[in-house]
């Protein structure tokens, strides 16, 4: 199946896009990276067409609970589905990045049928 929407990677780690990339192009989704979440504000300032944000938690300068706020603030950007990728899989985390706004949250090491099935349900 080919995907018209792109995805956006926003994660410091280039390990983290690099394999998160390769699952996801494998599967014909599009995708974009980013290694801050300056850097994919400006991607989503110039691409209208992000179907899905797939966000680091923990980032240097900007971290994902700041960056889903600016997001959801913005009103271009705020019907852009967020999935909150991280490595804290402590009881509260997933509820810890709801609240800030993400739409879908996965933890670290990726489960990629979770993710592919979280992208159907996300992206229109």
């Amino acid at each position: 199946m080919d995907h018209k929407k792109e995805i956006l990677i926003i994660d410091d780690d280039s390990i983290n896009i690099f394999a998160l990339s390769a699952v996801l192009k494998s599967k014909k989704y599009p995708c974009l990276s980013a290694t801050s979440a300056d850097h994919g504000f400006k991607i989503l300032s110039v691409n209208k067409n992000i179907g899905v944000v797939l966000m680091d938690m923990m980032m240097p300068e900007m971290d994902g609970y700041e960056a889903i706020g600016k997001m959801k603030s913005n009103e271009e950007l705020k019907n852009i589905p967020v999935i909150a990728v991280t490595a804290q899989a402590m009881v509260g985390d997933r509820q810890k990045c709801l609240k800030a706004g993400a739409d879908g949250y996965i933890s670290k090491p990726v489960n990629v049928d979770e993710l592919l099935w979280l992208l159907n349900k996300l992206i229109q």
